[in-house]
């Protein structure tokens, strides 16, 4: 049984190494065609950005639609909202518009979440 898991560790192995050699391959980031202020990976940032921040959106809507915290856990809306905070100080270090904008807009959704949670809780008690 060690075979195959040294097997895995050495296909694990060449393949960084392949893939550390292949920097010419990589795509270069040309100015957007439809955005001429952005470049191609910031409007593939925004596009990608746009689905994980609104994860959180239909479990609030649906919470406030309800007038009900029953279904809803706040740790995980306040985790989330949490290292989404840290994901905006990471996309100010690195410049990024797209990880700032949309991060800032998901903690401000998981931090309203965790809001109407303990809001409607208080009134269920």
């Amino acid at each position: 049984m060690v075979f195959p898991k040294r097997l895995q560790w050495l296909c694990f192995f060449f393949s960084v190494i392949i893939l550390a050699g292949c920097a010419e391959l990589s795509l270069p980031d040309e100015r957007s065609l439809l955005f001429p202020g952005f470049q191609r990976s910031e409007v593939v940032g925004f596009v990608a950005g746009l689905g994980t921040t609104f994860a959180a959106l239909p479990d609030l809507i649906a919470m406030l639609k309800r007038r009900s915290s029953k279904g809803m856990n706040p740790r995980m809306a306040a985790i989330m909202g949490a290292f989404q905070v840290l994901w905006v100080w990471y996309g100010l270090l690195i410049v990024s518009r797209p990880v700032i904008l949309w991060n800032i807009i998901a903690v401000a959704t998981n931090f309203i979440s965790v809001g109407a949670y303990f809001h409607y809780a208080r009134r269920e008690r």
